[in-house]
């Protein structure tokens, strides 16, 4: 296994929570200021603000402060690392699918034939 373990296990701890996988859906359209994220929750803005940070400490987004105004934006290739890995993870699935499949069809033409 590659030894990318603690970056996916930050984004996956990170995306656990819905506030902030609605945070990220909201950042793959565009950079946000914190203003228009915190109309998108219920919540009051330290909250928001823990949970930006836990995307920042992940490495899934950055922030920008411009005067009193802090803009956020997903980081380019920030989920690669969770794509790789449900990639691996796919493989050896879908090759039991394909056997299941196989099995499948070897029973069901015996049945068949009979």
């Amino acid at each position: 296994m590659p030894n990318y373990s603690a970056e996916l296990d930050a984004v996956l701890r990170a995306l656990a929570d819905p506030t902030r996988r609605m945070v990220v859906e909201r950042l793959a359209n565009s950079p946000a200021v914190v203003s228009d994220l915190l109309g998108l929750v219920s919540m009051t803005l330290p909250s928001l603000l823990q949970h930006l940070r836990i995307l920042e400490d992940a490495r899934l987004v950055t922030s920008n402060k411009q005067g009193r105004v802090r803009t956020v934006s997903l980081r380019p290739g920030a989920l690669d690392v969770l794509h790789i890995w449900l990639g691996e993870q796919r493989t050896p699935a879908e090759r039991q699918a394909d056997r299941l499949g196989i099995h499948l069809t070897r029973i069901t033409d015996k049945e068949t034939s009979q």
